[in-house]
């Protein structure tokens, strides 16, 4: 909240704001609609599930029912109205992104309308954003090991057997993932100026946190930072990093399409063209709901699953053993698409310092700088000496 509505308020222009807005979605579906398209081809090109041969009547029903019903609930009506908080207060209590998203934006908005007074209450929502990621960095310091117990635990519970059984489908998504990444995000990079390697090595901080807590959430306030420690302008980040995460959700789209049709393949279901067009155009809706939402890759999976009636539901039940190790590739996804994403459209927006930006990659990460910082004064005292 505070990071939005303080990037509005600091814009000052609400024709600024709409055009980085339509700039940013624009960019959303054009990347999002790769990623799908790039799922199903994976599914086709290596098969997957082919040999599986899964009887869809010796599969338990009741471990996918949660996801069903919870996906069931999300109608097209029950989600725009779900974007309506009952009060100011609670998305912030609930940690509701889209509804945040919505009462921050609101709030930059009158903050633009109200002149120099507006943007003094944006200094003040951005001092205090400062508060919540000190805060942040204090609780990711203990993730690690809080990462070490909850992988041991799902190791535990499901099995080595059961990676193994699935690990064809594992391993696509993630060859696939890579592929995405290098191939599409790369040559989005190198169309706007940066390499993806050298983007990548500098976020590999937050990419290993990601991957122990398979969200992407709980790197928010460090990627923001870093990406205007870039060069990108810090009413850009401010806007475009707390939409991507609501709408440009990369690895959910590979995700959904992918396991789809490793489900439809598993079972020995045929989908025609038309089938696999609705799957797209659904999936390209469905995924926007992800966020916010307990298991939400997996929820939003099976409410991709009820345009296609022939897979049978029971099915999902074959992949909740390996969804927490599928979940760690799609934040990471989903991470590395919403920082390329920032940068793109700063750099659209003229708001990226590419001089910067070409130093702090060459540089490398924050935790590189901090400690150069904190042994300056050591060298120069000796150096007099």
């Amino acid at each position: 909240f505070c990071t939005v509505a303080s990037g509005i308020a600091h814009m000052g222009d609400l024709k600024a704001l709409g055009r980085v807005g339509w700039k940013s979605l624009l960019y959303f579906e054009a990347i999002s609609t790769f990623a799908l398209v790039i799922g199903v081809a994976a599914a086709y090109l290596l098969h997957p599930g082919v040999g599986f041969n899964i009887d869809p009547v010796t599969l338990d029903p009741r471990i996918a029912a949660g996801y069903v019903g919870k996906a069931h609930d999300m109608k097209a009506l029950d989600y725009v109205m779900n974007l309506v908080p009952v009060s100011f207060f609670a998305p912030l209590a609930s940690g509701d992104i889209l509804q945040t998203l919505v009462v921050a934006i609101f709030t930059g908005v009158i903050c633009v309308r109200l002149g120099n007074k507006g943007r003094q209450i944006g200094r003040v929502f951005e001092d205090a954003s400062k508060i919540f990621f000190g805060i942040i960095h204090i609780i990711v310091k203990i993730a690690p090991l809080a990462a070490l117990g909850a992988m041991g635990f799902t190791i535990g519970k499901y099995g080595i057997s059961s990676l193994v059984q699935l690990g064809a489908l594992v391993g696509v998504f993630y060859l696939t993932s890579v592929v995405f990444i290098i191939g599409v995000l790369g040559c989005v990079g190198w169309l706007s100026g940066f390499s993806i390697i050298r983007f990548l090595a500098y976020i590999r901080e937050e990419l290993l946190i990601v991957l122990g807590t398979s969200s992407s959430e709980t790197v928010l306030p460090q990627i923001m930072e870093k990406m205007e420690r870039l060069g990108a302008d810090k009413s850009v980040v401010g806007l475009v990093v707390p939409a991507g995460y609501s709408f440009n959700l990369d690895g959910t789209n590979i995700y959904m399409t992918l396991a789809t049709l490793f489900l439809a393949q598993a079972t020995n279901t045929h989908l025609g063209i038309e089938q696999v067009a609705t799957l797209l155009i659904v999936a390209m809706l469905t995924s926007k709901g992800a966020t916010g939402v307990t298991g939400a890759g997996f929820i939003v999976l099976a409410a991709t699953l009820a345009v296609v009636p022939d897979i049978p539901v029971a099915a999902l039940a074959v992949l909740v053993g390996v969804d927490r190790f599928m979940s760690q590739c799609r934040a990471l996804v989903n991470l590395v698409g919403n920082g390329v994403a920032t940068l793109v459209v700063a750099a659209w927006e003229k708001q990226l310092d590419r001089a910067r930006l070409t130093r702090e990659l060459k540089r490398g990460p924050l935790f590189v700088e901090r400690l150069e910082a904190s042994n300056r004064p050591i060298v120069e005292q000796s150096t007099a000496s």
